[in-house]
């Protein structure tokens, strides 16, 4: 097997134990209190909805890895295109929350 073999199928494993940080990060930003009425968390929370689908697609690679479950592939695509989907609607909440700000 060779190295680009072994980092390909060892990677989606990586990004779980990644993604774990930032959800220990996530929970902590929401959890904090706010002092400020001005503070904007609605496009936070819509990013770590792309992270929860994030979650779901690694999940579902790992265990095709692991022959568990027989899904087609392209299957991630549609993840990835609501996770963009997601990114993009959060960004253009924002600027529209700084422009009428």
């Amino acid at each position: 097997m060779t190295l680009a073999l072994s980092l390909a199928e060892a990677a989606p494993i990586y990004n779980l134990g990644l993604v774990i940080i930032a959800v220990a990060l996530f929970i902590k930003l929401f959890r904090t209190p706010v002092k400020d009425k001005r503070v904007y968390l609605f496009p936070w929370k819509l990013i770590f909805l792309a992270l929860m689908i994030f979650i779901i697609e690694e999940v579902l690679t790992v265990l095709r890895m692991m022959e568990i479950v027989d899904i087609p592939r392209h299957i991630n695509g549609f993840f990835e295109l609501f996770i963009i989907a997601i990114f993009i609607y959060a960004l253009l909440l924002q600027k529209d929350y700084l422009k009428h700000r």
